[in-house]
């Protein structure tokens, strides 16, 4: 694959010029440069590497993860949701700052009751194939979630509220909600064009090439196992992006995708392991970023699966069906060692499920607290519970059988199978054996659906609102016996869960349902399904040399990738844009003998020239 290494050069005789940063507006430049040395009786050879961001090449993205589907009713792998937030937009966004902001949507407003909400769209808002986004789409898409289980995996829990959604006319959506609601029904959804849906069959449509959409970038290709392709939209009607496009490139981990960095490949990597973005620090054409995350990554405990019917499904031990063992897991697993050890530091000891960068949500409901590490005192729940010590100091379950574990995490995430060796060595001292396997991303969606499994590494991205995540975790979010329908967290039931959902779902006082959220999360928490290990920084590179403007979320301190929305790449531009302005001729950072001053100048003027007449478009 052609690299963009950033190396520079004009060898003028015996001497080598350094152009490395001087970061050229146009590659024009130098060829001037060459062109007018050469008439001037000097000997020129070029080598200078063109800059391939300004001739408008897509911004290179390293992919590691797997994608399950690009179809936005069904796609909930991290990486397709990931790449879909660049397409499709919902009614109502969110800021940098994750405040909602405009979307599809223009404005929206709520009846008194708070049962009925308006959203009127602008006649600005365009497909990519230039067709006008209208109430029709959002209807279309909303009522296909609403009647459909096998449209509901990915937002099926957002729509349960909704009664009814109607168009008044084309620039009018009105939803009437079955009860008052804190979160704006209007986030999160992305809509979809009816005019190319309806003409499909949306439950297997794949969604993944030329595809019609109202984000900044739509895909043009997708290679399975190698790249997405994505172009400009040149309709957003926040304007067009500065970067012709993203590509994503297929890596088959992190480290060869490092790699791919340092040698001008690609220009963008995120998901770092802290001895990869440690070993960054120092380069001059790379920029690392250690963002605030809002994902958690959890040990998730099998407590026996059910379906949607109330039925048993997947081979989870038996034994997890006691929260006596499930709460003495928990009190085996130290997480600020982990924390310190295998993030080296780079994150947060984890609480309930609501990272530290949701501050209003954050920690446990009043009466709940965390479960401390201690090894003593899980032995001794353990045995009290009855579970006695076997051959080898395994315990034995109820039914007299050594009491072993499957232990499942993602084979392209080396964290796992770092914490799967803390946790091995844990838990063979309070007598519980792990079997340990690492597979792909797949197949840990795939086998955790359907209850295959007896304790496994998960991990959720929450959005500012917490409504969607406590959703997953109602009775009716449990999936259909072949894993289809809705998408559940751990396929747990509690009525006492689904009675805090309510109450924080339908409160409109602020800090009162900070506190309902809290308690909902914490009951989470007391049953000892899933344990929330940290919350890991997002750790994250960039080529300086190649692309700049990358905005964050949050502004301050936040993450380029993973958003709450497309922030991040909508605002990048090739980092020639930065090194001048439109009537600037300079050529900065270059060392050139004194003799050949006069000539450069010339050579700048000359090219000041060719810019006047050149578009809107170049000058992007």
């Amino acid at each position: 694959m052609p690299g963009r290494s950033g190396a520079q050069h004009i060898r003028i005789g015996d001497l080598m010029i350094d152009m490395s940063h001087a970061r050229l507006r146009r590659p024009l430049i130098a060829v001037a440069v060459a062109v007018i040395l050469s008439l001037s009786g000097v000997a020129v050879t070029a080598s200078a590497e063109a800059d391939t961001a300004a001739k408008g090449d897509p911004i290179k993205i390293s992919m590691t993860g797997d994608v399950d589907t690009f179809n936005p009713f069904t796609a909930i792998l991290l990486q397709s949701t990931g790449i879909n937030r660049y397409q499709y937009e919902s009614l109502v966004g969110y800021g940098t700052e994750s405040e909602p902001v405009p979307g599809l949507a223009g404005t929206w407003e709520t009846s008194e009751d708070g049962k009925t909400w308006t959203f009127t769209i602008p006649d600005d808002r365009m497909w990519s194939d230039g067709e006008p986004v209208t109430a029709k789409d959002v209807v279309y898409t909303y009522t296909s979630i609403m009647k459909d289980d096998a449209l509901q995996a990915a937002n099926g829990g957002l729509v349960t509220n909704i009664a009814d959604v109607t168009a008044p006319d084309d620039r009018t959506v009105v939803m009437t909600l079955k009860s008052a609601q804190a979160s704006n029904p209007g986030q999160e959804i992305p809509v979809v064009p009816e005019h190319v849906w309806s003409k499909q069959d949306p439950e297997t449509f794949a969604a993944d090439k030329d595809v019609v959409g109202s984000g900044p970038f739509t895909i043009t290709t997708y290679k399975t196992g190698q790249s997405v392709e994505l172009k400009a939209n040149p309709h957003f009607w926040r304007g067009k992006p500065k970067i012709s496009g993203v590509t994503y490139v297929a890596y088959k981990n992190t480290d060869a995708a490092v790699q791919g960095l340092k040698s001008g490949e690609i220009d963008l990597v995120d998901g770092l392991t802290p001895a990869q973005y440690n070993s960054l620090k120092g380069s001059d054409t790379i920029t690392r970023s250690a963002g605030i995350g809002r994902r958690y990554q959890a040990l998730a405990i099998n407590p026996g699966t059910v379906d949607i019917d109330g039925k048993p499904m997947g081979d989870g031990n038996p034994a997890l069906k006691d929260p006596q063992l499930r709460k003495a897991i928990f009190m085996a697993v130290d997480k600020k060692t982990l924390v310190d050890r295998v993030l080296e530091g780079l994150g947060d000891v984890g609480q309930t499920e609501v990272p530290k960068s949701y501050e209003a949500f954050f920690g446990f409901g009043e009466g709940h607290e965390e479960v401390p590490f201690d090894l003593d005192a899980a032995n001794q729940l353990l045995d009290d519970a009855g579970y006695t010590q076997g051959s080898g100091g395994i315990r034995e379950d109820k039914d007299g059988k050594p009491l072993k574990l499957r232990l499942m995490g993602r084979n392209n995430d080396p964290a796992h199978a770092q914490m799967a060796d803390f946790l091995t060595s844990w838990f063979k001292e309070i007598g519980i054996g792990l079997d340990v396997s690492m597979v792909t991303p797949d197949k840990v969606n795939e086998d955790s659906t359907l209850g295959r499994y007896d304790l496994y590494f998960t991990g959720w991205s929450l959005g500012p609102d917490p409504d969607n995540q406590l959703a997953m975790n109602t009775c009716a979010s449990r999936p259909n016996a072949d894993g289809s329908g809705n998408t559940s967290e751990n396929n747990w039931c509690s009525k006492e869960f689904d009675a805090a959902y309510a109450a924080q779902h339908a409160e409109l006082d602020e800090a009162k349902r900070a506190e309902l959220v809290k308690n909902a999360f914490s009951i989470i928490y007391d049953a000892y399904v899933s344990d929330p290990i940290w919350y890991a920084k997002s750790l994250e590179a960039y080529r300086n040399d190649h692309f700049t403007g990358f905005t964050k979320q949050p502004s301050k301190d936040g993450v380029i990738l993973n958003q709450n929305g497309y922030w991040g790449l909508y605002g990048a531009k090739p980092a020639s844009a930065d090194s001048a302005s439109d009537d600037d001729g300079g050529l900065p950072g270059w060392v050139i003998p004194v003799g050949v001053v006069v000539v450069l100048v010339i050579a700048a003027g000359a090219v000041a020239a060719t810019r006047r007449s050149s578009t809107a478009e170049d000058r992007e």
